[in-house]
C-alpha cells in the first residue's frame, strides 16, 4: 500500500512554540487534579458509582495525554523529570483501565454467545447439518458463558482491588504530587519557550505513517484470515503475532492525535479521518482481546466438549471481528468508499 499522509499537522503553517506545550500540560494537569478530587468525593458516597467511574476515566484520559506529550516533545522538557514521571503515568493509566476492560470484554463475549447460539435463520433456510451445529452450540453456550463469567468477573474483582490499592499507595501520591507541581510549573528546557514544536509533531506523524505502511493491509482486505483462527486455537497462549503491529499503530495514532491537540488546540475541529481510524483500531483491540479470552477459556482443563466447541466458535467469531476492524481501518485511512474497493 502506498504511504498515506495526514493533513498538515499545523493548519496555519505557523510556528507553535514551547509556550503552547506548557499551556497544554498545565491544562491536562489541572484536569487530572479535578478528576482526582471528584474521585475522592464520590468514592466514599453510596450510589455514586457512575460518578466514580467517570472520574477514573478522566484521570486516565489526562494521564495518557500528559505521558504522550512528554514522549513526543521530550527534547523540550527536562530529561530526568520526564523519564521519571512518564512510566508512572503509564502505570496509573493501565491500572485504572483494567477493571473496565474486563467488564467490557465479558459483556462483549456474552452478547456474542447469545447472538451465535440464537436462531437467526428464516423458516425453511436452515439445513439439517446447520441445525445440528446450532443445536450443539446452544448446548455448550450456557456453560461457556458461565465459565467466561467466572473467569472475567474474578479478573475484574482483582483489578478493582488493585486499582483501589494503587490509588491509596505512596506511589500514586508521588505521581499526584508531581502532577500538582506540573499544573503551575512546567519543566521546560531553557530553549523550549521559543522552540518550534512542529518538527517533533512531524516526527510523531512520520512514525505513524511508517508503521501503517508496514501493516499487512492486503490481508485486511479479505473477509476471513484462517491463519488468525488456527493460531488462536493452538495450545500456545502467547498473543497473536499478527495483532502486535496493529496495537502499535493504535498507540502511535493516539500520540499523533495528542500532538495535534498541542499544536492546534483541543477546541480545533476534529479530523474525521483520524477519528474513524481510531475507532476501527479500538474495535480491533477489543475483538483481539476478547478472542484471546475465549481461547484461554477453551484451554481450561476438563471442560465438556460442547463447552469447548462453543468457545471455539466464539473465538472464531471474534477473530472475524478483528479482520472486519482491520478492513474498516483500511477504508478510513485510504478514504475510499466501500463500493470502490
Amino acid at each position: 500500500m502506498a504511504q498515506q499522509h495526514l493533513e498538515p499537522t499545523d493548519p496555519t503553517a505557523r510556528a507553535v512554540t514551547g509556550d503552547a506545550l506548557a499551556g497544554y500540560l498545565r491544562a491536562q494537569a489541572t484536569e487530572f487534579l479535578r478528576a482526582l478530587r471528584q474521585h475522592r468525593e464520590t468514592g466514599s458516597v453510596a450510589g455514586a458509582a457512575v460518578e466514580s467511574v467517570d472520574a477514573a476515566r478522566a484521570l486516565r484520559r489526562s494521564a495518557r495525554r500528559i505521558s504522550g506529550s512528554l514522549h513526543t516533545f521530550r527534547p523540550l522538557l527536562d530529561a530526568d523529570w520526564s523519564e521519571e514521571i512518564r512510566p508512572e503515568l503509564a502505570w496509573l493509566s493501565g491500572t485504572l483501565g483494567l477493571e473496565h476492560a474486563y467488564e467490557a470484554r465479558l459483556e462483549r463475549l456474552l452478547l456474542a454467545l447469545h447472538r451465535l447460539s440464537g436462531s437467526t435463520s428464516l423458516p425453511g433456510q436452515a439445513t439439517s447439518e446447520g441445525a445440528a451445529d446450532r443445536g450443539n452450540l446452544t448446548v455448550g453456550a450456557a456453560k461457556a458463558g458461565a465459565l467466561l463469567d467466572r473467569q472475567l468477573t474474578l479478573a475484574r474483582t482483582r483489578a478493582h482491588s488493585t486499582a483501589l490499592q494503587a490509588l491509596g499507595s505512596s506511589r500514586f501520591h508521588a505521581v499526584a504530587d508531581k502532577v500538582a507541581v506540573l499544573a503551575s510549573e512546567v519543566p521546560l528546557t531553557a530553549a523550549a519557550p521559543t522552540a518550534d514544536l512542529r518538527p517533533s509533531a512531524a516526527a510523531a506523524e512520520e512514525r505513524l505513517t511508517d508503521a501503517i505502511a508496514a501493516l499487512p493491509l492486503v490481508t485486511a482486505g479479505h473477509p476471513y484470515n484462517a491463519e488468525a483462527l488456527v493460531h488462536g486455537l493452538s495450545p500456545d497462549p502467547s498473543p497473536h503475532p499478527q495483532d502486535g503491529p496493529w496495537h502499535q499503530v493504535r498507540l502511535l495514532l493516539r500520540l499523533h492525535r495528542y500532538a495535534r491537540e498541542v499544536l492546534c488546540g483541543q477546541g480545533a475541529p476534529v479530523d474525521v479521518r483520524l477519528l474513524a481510524a481510531g475507532q476501527a483500531l479500538n474495535r480491533h483491540r477489543d475483538a483481539s482481546e476478547a478472542a484471546a479470552a475465549a481461547a484461554a477459556a477453551a484451554r481450561t482443563p476438563r471442560i465438556a466438549p460442547a463447552t469447548a466447541y462453543a468457545l471455539g466458535v466464539l473465538h472464531a467469531d471474534q477473530r472475524h471481528e478483528v479482520e472486519a476492524a482491520r478492513f474498516a481501518f483500511q477504508q478510513a485511512w485510504q478514504k475510499q468508499p466501500l463500493e470502490a474497493v
